[in-house]
């Protein structure tokens, strides 16, 4: 049991180094972060660019990070996009108990298609995907406009690793909070 919590201690460690790095930001290193994260994105999803001009709000993740083993957590700080220029930062975090060992950093997109849905968002006092809104993944295939695509949920996510889009996955259970920068 104590080696089991030394083991435990020396994978946490660093994860919480990540977080107090990630956490160290400025609203300036936010910034650029969120302008390359969308330019994949523009790249990567063919149609990207008109689609977002179509959102009420986005909200960009440069990197979230993810790490553990048997116990694990998320970190990352974003900024809030209305019409091009950032209005708000977050940060959003996330727990998790199950089979898990290891590490990683994902970027993460959540689209606003309707005013209502970003309205509620933002006055939130800390937002719970799957809880105060559902986040729906988009599923399409390569070469595919987006725009082609039948989208009828209010908010959309996109989740990219450092191989480009990922699928399969659910954004449930991260808690989106407001922070000053």
């Amino acid at each position: 049991m104590k080696r089991v919590l030394h083991v435990l201690v020396l994978i946490l460690v660093p994860c919480f180094g990540m977080q107090h790095q990630a956490s160290a930001a400025s609203a300036a290193e936010i910034n650029v972060s969120v302008n390359e994260t969308l330019r994949k994105f523009n790249a990567d999803v063919e149609g990207g660019d008109v689609f977002l001009k179509k959102a009420q709000g986005v909200l960009v993740f440069p990197k979230v990070y993810k790490a553990g083993i048997g116990i694990g957590g998320e970190y990352g700080e974003g900024a809030l996009r209305i019409g091009g220029n950032t209005v708000e930062y977050y940060n959003t975090v996330a727990a998790s108990i199950g089979f898990q060992l290891g590490a990683q950093a994902k970027s993460v997109i959540l689209v606003f298609l309707e005013s209502q849905a970003l309205k509620d968002f933002r006055k939130s006092d800390g937002w719970k995907a799957g809880v105060d809104g559902s986040v729906a993944v988009i599923k399409w295939g390569v070469g595919e406009d987006i725009n082609t695509t039948d989208i009828k949920d209010p908010i959309i996510g996109f989740v990219f690793n450092n191989k480009g889009l990922m699928y399969n996955l659910t954004l449930e259970g991260l808690k989106f909070t407001k922070i000053v920068k």
